[in-house]
């Protein structure tokens, strides 16, 4: 887990804005099938919120604290009932598969015949 500075932060809090969370933590709490679905999920996606229900704030803290230590990711904001987590994808990506593109077909002219001489 490592600690990000201020800008970092700020740049992943906007990123995370429009997202929805990917993971809803039930009253049964952590799972081990759960931090299997965390880790997946960040393994997609790198910046991921989970949304926790029913439990005081103690216990969302102790909870992203919990997932940041088994999933080796970084908290980035706590705020009410949604976590923020980041965890930079150390495999290279997927290079993007370039689709085939046709020629552009040779334009005609019109032709003229009242010109004709």
């Amino acid at each position: 887990m490592r600690n990000l500075s201020i800008p970092e932060r700020k740049q992943l809090k906007a990123r995370a804005h429009p997202l929805k969370p990917v993971v809803a933590v039930g009253n049964d709490g952590l799972s081990p099938a759960l931090i299997r679905e965390i880790d997946s999920s960040l393994k997609a996606h790198e910046l991921i919120k989970i949304r926790v229900c029913g439990e005081e704030r103690t216990a969302r803290e102790a909870m992203l604290s919990e997932i940041c230590v088994s999933t080796q990711a970084t908290a980035v904001q706590h705020i009410g009932k949604i976590l923020v987590i980041y965890r930079e994808n150390t495999e290279a990506p997927v290079p993007a598969v370039k689709k085939k593109t046709a020629r552009p077909r040779a334009r005609r002219t019109k032709q003229s015949y009242q010109n004709e001489d």
